[in-house]
């Protein structure tokens, strides 16, 4: 392919057996190409260098969903004489666990309702030359408007229609969870099926083995950590049965995972055997502090340096969970879709969205302890039974996400070959 016209002279683009790379052209040759190209196309035939950055775009919703938890949580925290001055939240009577619950379900509201938004008007996005990639991509002075407007409008309803919202965001709340945790185990198994492939078997077997065996000892060691620091006394049977009941889905998905037909390795039990411990370890750390049992939680009333840093992590980790959730756009995808095109956009923008809206959902619950009723205490976040015992059914969800992928290609064999037998 020969381009005229730059710099008055030609230059002369092959394509090699690779598919695209430009061969027998230097790199100042190629850059100035590339200028040409960012020049001449036109943004609705090509997605010129330019153009819209649906990479970048992503952590610039991130930071708009991290303001959004700060908002939510001063105003549970700080806002108590602010939020006595609207009419609207009379009905809490000036309890202050009312009206700051009502203000985090008001700013969630609104953060859902932005995001839900740009969910349904984004959603089945295929390719970078469509005119919504620039929507999600640009147009920030508008979104950030809108972004505002719906953060502002929820203040102006009525106490009953938000109490209606914070039941409906337990549902939304718990769609977050399922979404993270089959994310968190599809990419676990992945891991396992790329270095238990013909190709990075021999290579990363030393590398599979030191792992799986840190991974079974980090598990082990944190199961006896939790042992001592929450079983203090035999009366503290809950807390027991819950440790005991992880190390027995440890032990399970071991067992499931070294199975001669599953043949899984230990890789990925080993891994899944983390992470539920540590799912183990935040139901438990979710118990109120003022619970006997709970030996490492403290009162945690006073806003020391140890709470704000516990809490701002926390925050982050709301926001980092979210972020990686919603890029996988293909945790939900059980089957092998077509093959990806260059002009594909680079993640699900209607799946990004979406996540980021159940996330709006996930961060009320946290910030009220999934329970709107109750009082949070000032740089606290996820604090309650309530909170503890959803964190106990997600970490059993968990293991059985887990045991189910590793049996299902199995399954479904088992169903093929049984219905291809019975065909004439």
């Amino acid at each position: 392919m020969t381009l005229d016209g730059i710099n008055g002279g030609s230059v002369t683009m092959e394509r090699d057996g690779g598919g695209g790379a430009a061969a027998g052209v230097t790199p100042a040759e190629r850059e100035r190409w590339c200028v040409w190209v960012a020049e001449e196309c036109s943004p609705s035939g090509c997605a010129c260098a330019m153009g819209p950055k649906p990479m970048m775009a992503r952590y610039v919703y991130a930071l708009v969903f991290l303001v959004t938890n700060l908002l939510a949580w001063t105003v549970r925290d700080y806002g108590h004489s602010a939020l006595l001055e609207l009419r609207r939240l009379r009905g809490c009577r000036g309890a202050r666990y009312c009206l700051g619950a009502e203000g985090v379900l008001r700013i969630s509201l609104g953060c859902f309702l932005f995001f839900f938004m740009m969910f349904l008007s984004t959603v089945n996005t295929r390719k970078v030359h469509d005119c919504r990639n620039s929507w999600h991509s640009e147009w920030w002075p508008v979104k950030i408007l809108l972004w505002m407007g719906f953060t502002a409008v929820p203040f102006f309803a009525p106490s009953q229609l938000i109490q209606l919202y914070g039941k409906v965001a337990h549902f939304g709340a718990g769609a977050f969870l399922v979404i993270q945790l089959i994310s968190v185990t599809r990419f676990i198994t992945w891991i396992n099926d790329c270095c238990r492939s013909e190709t990075n078997l021999k290579k990363c077997h030393m590398h599979v083995l030191v792992a799986s065996t840190v991974a079974y000892v980090g598990a082990v060691l944190g199961i006896a950590l939790m042992y001592v620091w929450y079983v203090p006394r035999a009366s503290c049977r809950l807390n027991s049965i819950f440790i005991s009941v992880t190390l027995l889905l440890v032990l399970l998905m071991t067992f499931v995972s070294a199975n001669s037909k599953v043949k899984a390795g230990y890789l990925a039990p080993g891994l899944m055997g983390v992470y539920v411990v540590f799912l183990c370890w935040a139901a438990i750390r979710s118990e109120p502090h003022t619970e006997v049992c709970n030996r490492k939680a403290g009162a945690a009333t006073s806003a020391d340096w140890l709470n704000i840093a516990n809490f701002v992590i926390a925050v982050i980790v709301i926001v980092a969970a979210t972020f990686s959730t919603g890029i996988d756009s293909k945790c939900l995808q059980f089957k092998s879709s077509e093959t990806d095109s260059e002009d594909d956009i680079p993640y699900g923008f209607g799946f990004f969205h979406f996540v980021f809206a159940m996330g709006a959902m996930y961060f009320a619950m946290l910030f009220v302890g999934w329970n709107a009723h109750q009082k949070m205490e000032k740089w606290t976040i996820d604090v309650g039974w309530a909170s503890t015992w959803v964190r106990v059914a997600n970490e059993w969800l968990a293991a059985i996400v887990y045991i189910w992928m590793v049996i299902a290609p199995i399954v479904w064999k088992r169903r093929q070959v049984g219905s291809s037998a019975t065909c004439p």
